[in-house]
């Protein structure tokens, strides 16, 4: 009999969502026993939440791919070797482009590449390799539109304020849900702690939802506002502050450019117009402005909910333009910016992935943003013949059957695919169409380093640490696939040609560039970095990875100098884009729904990541969460009851769904979490199977885009609520539960 090994414990980040909670792993004889908070961790300080907790469930799920597979004539997946799966993989895709032209090939990137600073650093290696215009992601999806606004407002898509929370004494919170998601574009553990020490210090916590959240239970104020409102109301806000004197004039002109220009567009957004169109009172409206300019500090926050919407750009952009008038831009207790180990918005501009508009997709001329064309092209682009038709498609760790707009079109555009490869652990929705899909080894046998939400974090931290676990010879992390995919594409780690040249010249030497070897280069050339002098205090890579427990650099400061990128050096407050969206807004008919239509909108749930951990036992025991939230008053009007399955329906899609009847929900409006919808990858994914529940998304419109960066309108959505028994006598209650029906 073996001698078991002794328990030991490693220290770890999670990397399941954008907190970076540190982890205490426990590991005996190769295997982890169990995950804790890491009491030492320099952000994280001890907490944790529920998907933490269930990475060793992730680590063992028996229906994680551990090795390439092949999908057979018969439908079925077949294990091949690495060599045979990445080699069919760079020819496919080099005959595709040689006959089709560079964008024959799209790239769809999931969220979980910025938790990953190796995948992050190799995403441009990929991207540079196939040199294709039709590069989509999740951030395309639910980012663009804060991108542009950031773009647009400092010069940079990587320009993010952060609320600094733990010293401001009014958050208004807008289409936000921090204590669920745990903090978005504002990575700050323990929210929930965060939101209460506000309350008790005598802080106002206000929340802007049409849903009485999880948030808004513990705020001094719920503002319940129209689905796609939020830039009214915002705007009206700051034109409240204009009128009544209450904008920090001095401020203004030394560090922004645009506002007399700006003043005179707003002026037709009064806040009687603003009620018009967001459904909050006018006289809400002033009371909110003065409370916000009068506090001794406030600022306001945004997230899906206003990205979202059918103003998502212009909403984004007012949420900073509320900050900037009321003097809280730069200020403790106000909107900072962070200054981490990493300067990412620099490094964006250096290898070229910040940017607007700079391409348009092919068939509807959306905008690239941030280096992606909108999702919601993929299925049109593949659809639509001709010069540039998308033949294949690259994915990883994305699910955008589920993730996108009109999933069912999506899903049989990709069944015509020439060829498809995924980088990803399961068999989904969407890998199922794969010629071969590529998995990576755990996150927990990877090192980590904080890169991305380092950039939007409520603390300066950084830490580096080594995998928890050791990983098996045949195994290959996501970035050494990503990495190896683009030299036999014929590219290199750095995604610029010329240099890529020299770094394959140098390979056969040797010499490899890794996202290591780039991250320490960037951390010595960074705001705390040792410049390499020798014998300097700065940081080096060496030097964060002996801090098991992370570096603490230090609170958020005040200043926006080193976040504004425009040549003249301030914000600009008057962009023609923006401009022409106010005036647009201001002629805008009220926000009535039609009779009978009703609102959809999503919502989030703290045992959910999207849509890849519904296969956990852990997360989806108890309570039925894929259920659709109805007021009671519309829940009567469409005669439907608590409990039961109801037909919900919308311009592209018709299906069942649970009903919860709940007067947390405002009147017109139901909400439908994301991410489920499993029901055909049972045989895969036998928990998530056995809890399938239904995709949102089938019943958005990939018609339907945000007008300045053509993001698709996930929140807002006309649906009609019915019962079932009023169906269509085409199919019967039973063919709809199970697969929908599709309007084309």
């Amino acid at each position: 009999m073996t001698q078991s090994e002794a328990v030991t414990t490693r220290y770890h980040v999670c990397e399941l969502c954008e907190t970076g909670c540190g982890l205490a792993v426990d590991v005996q004889n190769g295997q982890v026993v169990q995950v804790r908070a890491n009491e030492q961790d320099v952000f994280s300080r001890g907490f944790i939440c529920p998907k933490g907790l269930a990475l060793p469930e992730l680590e063992r799920d028996p229906d994680r791919l551990r090795a390439p597979v092949r999908r057979a004539p018969d439908g079925t997946f077949r294990p091949i070797s690495w060599e045979e799966a990445l080699e069919t993989t760079a020819a496919q895709l080099k005959s595709i482009q040689r006959r089709g032209g560079r964008d024959a090939v799209a790239v769809y990137m999931g969220t979980p590449v910025v938790h990953k600073y190796g995948a992050l650093l190799m995403r441009g290696a990929l991207l540079g390799a196939l040199g294709t215009r039709n590069s989509t992601s999740a951030g395309s999806q639910d980012t663009s539109t804060r991108f542009a606004a950031s773009y647009f407002l400092y010069g940079s898509a990587f320009s993010t304020p952060i609320p600094d929370l733990d010293r401001t004494a009014y958050f208004l919170c807008i289409g936000a849900n921090p204590v669920v998601s745990n903090g978005s574009l504002l990575t700050a553990p323990d929210m929930r702690g965060r939101l209460r020490a506000l309350r008790a210090r005598g802080g106002r916590l206000v929340v802007v939802d049409p849903r009485r959240t999880e948030t808004a239970e513990l705020a001094s104020e719920h503002v319940p506002v129209l689905p796609g409102g939020d830039a009214a109301l915002l705007l009206g806000m700051t034109q409240v502050l204009i009128e009544t004197g209450r904008v920090n004039t001095a401020w203004l002109e030394r560090h922004t450019q645009g506002f007399d220009a700006l003043a005179r567009h707003l002026r037709a957004l009064t806040p009687e117009r603003a009620e018009a169109l967001s459904g909050v009172s006018a006289r809400a409206i002033r009371r909110l402005a003065l409370e916000f300019a009068d506090a001794p500090s406030s600022v306001a926050y945004a997230r899906l909910g206003v990205c979202n919407n059918k103003e998502g750009t212009l909403a984004s952009y007012a949420v900073d333009l509320l900050n900037i008038v009321a003097g809280r831009l730069g200020a403790a207790g106000g909107a900072l910016f962070a200054n981490p180990a990493i300067d990412l918005p620099r490094l964006a501009k250096l290898v070229g992935a910040d940017g607007y508009a700079r391409w348009h997709s092919r068939v509807r001329h959306l905008p690239e943003t941030a280096g992606d064309v909108p999702a919601s092209t993929l299925a049109e682009e593949m659809e639509t013949e001709g010069a540039g038709q998308v033949r294949a498609l690259v994915t990883f760790a994305g699910n955008p059957v589920l993730s996108t707009p009109n999933g069912g079109r999506l899903a049989r555009a990709l069944s015509g695919l020439e060829f498809m490869v995924c980088i990803d652990p399961y068999i989904n929705e969407t890998t199922r169409f794969a010629n071969i899909i590529l998995p990576p080894c755990g996150a927990l046998s990877e090192d980590h380093l904080d890169l991305f939400f380092a950039n939007v974090a409520a603390h300066n931290v950084v830490r580096w640490t080594d995998g928890a676990t050791a990983r098996t010879a045949e195994e290959r992390t996501d970035w050494e696939i990503l990495l190896e995919l683009s030299y036999r594409l014929g590219g290199g780690p750095s995604g610029m040609k010329p240099l890529d040249f020299v770094l394959r010249m140098l390979r056969k030497l040797g010499v490899r560039m890794t996202p290591a070897t780039i991250a320490d280069l960037a951390i010595r050339i960074g705001p705390h970095g040792d410049r390499f002098l020798p014998g300097s205090a700065g940081l080096n890579g060496a030097k964060v990875r002996a801090a098991p427990h992370g570096v603490d650099l230090g609170p958020l400061e005040p200043g926006i100098a080193h976040r504004v990128f425009h040549r003249h050096g301030r914000v600009e407050l008057a962009p023609p884009a923006i401009l022409a969206a106010i005036d647009a807004l201001g002629r805008q008919p009220t926000s009535a729904t039609p009779a009978g239509d009703l609102l959809l909108i999503g919502r989030r749930d703290i045992r959910s990541n999207n849509s890849w951990m519904h296969n956990l036992t852990k997360l989806v025991t108890g309570r039925d969460r894929c259920v659709l939230l109805v007021h009671p008053a519309d829940a009567a009007r469409a005669g439907v009851l608590d409990g039961e399955d109801a037909l919900l329906e919308s311009r592209v899609h018709s299906g069942a769904v649970r009903v919860r009847i709940s007067d947390e929900m405002r009147a017109g409006v139901v909400s439908l979490p994301h991410g489920w919808g499993h029901a055909g990858i049972a045989e895969w994914q036998r928990v998530a199977g056995a809890h399938a529940g239904v995709s949102a998304n089938d019943w958005t419109d990939d018609q339907h885009v945000e007008a300045i960066v053509g993001q698709s309108i996930l929140n807002g959505v006309r649906v009609q609520l019915k019962r079932l028994a009023s169906a269509s006598a085409s199919a019967s209650a039973g063919e709809r539960a199970q697969a929908g029906v599709v309007h084309e």
